[in-house]
């Protein structure tokens, strides 16, 4: 099963845009979702700063600001 961890801020529209549509693929992609805010962590908010939302399938990097859901979806079957 693979593991999205998204990285996202407080109040941060985009972030929560990303995390609706991921959201909305749990019933038929088989993954683990693991969200991360980055508020009060300095070293994350040093290498992500204003790129949240941060998506990563299995730690890689796959995504910044919004979700191409069928990218997303091919990343996650494949």
């Amino acid at each position: 099963m693979k593991k999205v961890t998204i990285y996202s801020r407080s109040g941060c529209h985009l972030c929560e845009m990303a995390i609706d549509r991921i959201n909305s693929t749990l019933n038929e992609l088989d993954f683990e979702l693991d969200i991360k805010l980055i508020d009060d962590d300095i070293k994350l908010q040093e290498e992500f700063g204003e790129q949240v939302p941060v998506i990563l399938i299995d730690g890689t990097v796959h995504d910044y600001w919004r979700v191409d859901l069928e990218r997303f979806t091919k990343a996650i079957k494949s």
